[in-house]
């Protein structure tokens, strides 16, 4: 019995349903007018704002970063090196490679020192963060606010002037651009190239900015990767120099202590004790020396090991890639929107009289 009435119920919902259904398909059927005249102003609408939207311009740049791989070679003659005791320094470490790499491309850090890079635009050359607040219109609704409106981005601008607002505008911008411009990541898992692509409606700012970035974190990624190896050979040029003065010294001693001694009776042998320290000195600084100026040009080689460490491959060229809000996606769009709000309405409208009667 239970089940006949739970089957008798089921019947009765879908039958419900589907005149439920039938009804509204009437209702909808007799205002086709109202309907189709929301889809053809949707229509217009949409082709409006296909003429209104600016294109999308996208810049594209790819790069590869070194693979410590291919230095095996060099590897195991520096571990040989320090496996007999030459400390000849090493590579930064891996700090920044891979999927970290990519994120620092993204880091506030890189992005606002990019935006101060000086550009050329119509024979002036500004900020790229002057270039987008122009871009954006910024400058006239600052107009009205004095603390606004004397803001300035000046090219390789230094940080430790920025204000307060300086630093808000400098994050809105970023916050932009890393959110909705700017896009990095790898084409497959296993590759090492990686792409870049920054969006904006002005063609020169992407490209402009893109080209900017790439250098601005290159320097930042060398500069930090080959740290330790440049401080150690500029430790061990220093040393080699001071040894290299000091044995200097030591002969020029040597020779001035045989001219002291020079035909002494052989009986006074205390009188030869400063020149023969001399010497010593001359020896020991000589093997001293010697070793330094190994590890010094060995230290040169892990340095040149370093870099670069990232190569460019393919770099934007104008014109780039156009994307456009197309006149037959914005009527067609434009259409069923503007229909389907027409029928939203309509349904409200009679739902609400139904349960109000």
């Amino acid at each position: 019995m239970i089940d006949n009435k739970n089957s008798i119920e089921g019947e009765i919902s879908l039958k419900e349903m589907l005149n439920k259904f039938r009804e509204w398909y009437n209702y909808f059927l007799l205002k086709w007018k109202i309907i189709v005249l929301g889809g053809i102003v949707g229509a217009l609408l949409g082709l409006s704002f296909s003429f209104i939207k600016k294109p999308i311009y996208t810049a594209t740049l790819t790069f590869a970063i070194e693979d410590d791989k291919s230095t095996s070679g060099l590897s195991g003659a520096l571990g040989l090196a320090s496996s007999i005791g030459l400390d000849i320094g090493g590579s930064g470490g891996s700090v920044f490679s891979g999927a970290n790499l990519t994120e620092l491309f993204k880091s506030r850090s890189m992005v606002e020192q990019t935006l101060l890079t000086p550009v050329d635009v119509k024979g002036k050359f500004i900020s790229l963060a002057e270039m987008y607040i122009q871009n954006k219109k910024w400058r006239k609704r600052w107009q009205e606010n004095s603390k606004l409106k004397s803001i300035e981005f000046l090219p390789n601008g230094e940080r430790k002037y920025f204000t307060r607002v300086h630093d808000s505008i400098l994050g809105l911008i970023y916050k932009d651009l890393s959110l909705n411009n700017l896009e990095i990541g790898v084409k497959e898992k296993k590759s090492t190239i990686i792409n870049i692509d920054m969006s904006s409606t002005d063609e020169l700012f992407a490209k402009y900015f893109t080209e900017a970035l790439v250098k601005q974190v290159s320097s930042f990624y060398i500069n930090t990767k080959s740290k330790k190896a440049r401080t150690n050979m500029a430790v061990l040029e220093h040393q080699v120099d001071s040894i290299r003065n000091e044995l200097n010294g030591a002969i020029t001693g040597v020779a001035i202590a045989n001219d002291d001694t020079f035909n002494l009776n052989p009986a006074l042998n205390v009188k030869r004790a400063p020149s023969a320290k001399r010497e010593v000195d001359v020896r020991a600084n000589t093997a001293i020396l010697t070793e330094l100026v190994k590890q010094s040009e060995l230290a040169k080689v892990t340095l040149r090991k370093e870099t670069p460490l990232i190569q460019i491959i393919d770099s934007p060229i104008l014109p780039l890639a156009k994307e456009r809000f197309g006149k037959a996606k914005g009527l067609f769009l434009g259409g069923v929107i503007g229909g389907f709000l027409v029928m939203l309405l309509l349904f409200f409208k009679e739902f609400f009289k139904q349960q109000f009667k």
